[in-house]
C-alpha cells in the first residue's frame, strides 16, 4: 500500500473513531479567555496578573483535556506525520511558522510533504476555542 493510502485509511479511522465522541469542555460556556498562554507573556516581559495567570492555567488544563482526548492518538506516536508532544525537532519549524499557522492548519486541516493533519483532529465537535488550547498546549510542552 503506498503512502498516500495509507495516510488516507488512517484518516478514515481516525474520523471514525472520533464520530460520536463529543468532548466536553469544562470552560466552553465561558466566554474564552483573551490573556496569551504564558510562554507569551514571558515574551514580551510583561508580568502577569493573578486573574490572568488563573484564566491562562483553565486554557492550559482545557488543551491538555483536549489533546488527551482527541490529539493524543497521532501526536504522542507520530501517525501521519503527526509532531509528537515535547519533540524539540518536530516543533521547531511548525512553531517558527507562528501561531496563527499553527491554528489555521489544526482548525481546517493541511496536508503537507511530511504528513497530514486532519480538520479540528478529525473530532468536528470540537470549538476553536479547544483546538486553540489544545495547540497552546502542545507548543508549551516542546522542551
Amino acid at each position: 500500500m503506498n503512502s498516500t493510502k495509507l495516510i488516507t485509511a488512517l484518516f478514515i479511522a481516525l474520523a471514525l473513531t472520533a464520530c460520536g465522541k463529543k468532548e466536553e469542555s469544562q470552560t466552553a460556556s465561558q466566554p474564552s479567555a483573551v490573556t496569551p498562554p504564558p510562554a507569551e507573556v514571558a515574551k514580551s516581559g510583561e508580568t502577569a496578573k493573578p486573574e490572568a495567570m488563573a484564566a491562562t492555567d483553565e486554557h492550559h488544563e482545557k488543551g491538555e483535556h483536549v489533546f488527551k482526548g482527541t490529539c493524543a492518538m497521532c501526536h504522542q506516536t507520530g501517525a501521519g506525520g503527526a509532531p509528537i508532544k515535547g519533540n524539540k525537532a518536530d516543533w521547531e519549524p511548525r512553531i517558527a511558522q507562528g501561531k496563527d499557522v499553527l491554528y489555521k492548519h489544526a482548525l481546517e486541516g493541511f496536508k503537507g510533504g511530511k504528513g497530514a493533519m486532519p480538520a479540528r483532529g478529525a473530532n468536528a465537535s470540537l470549538s476553536d476555542d479547544d483546538v486553540k488550547a489544545a495547540v497552546d498546549y502542545m507548543v508549551s510542552e516542546v522542551h
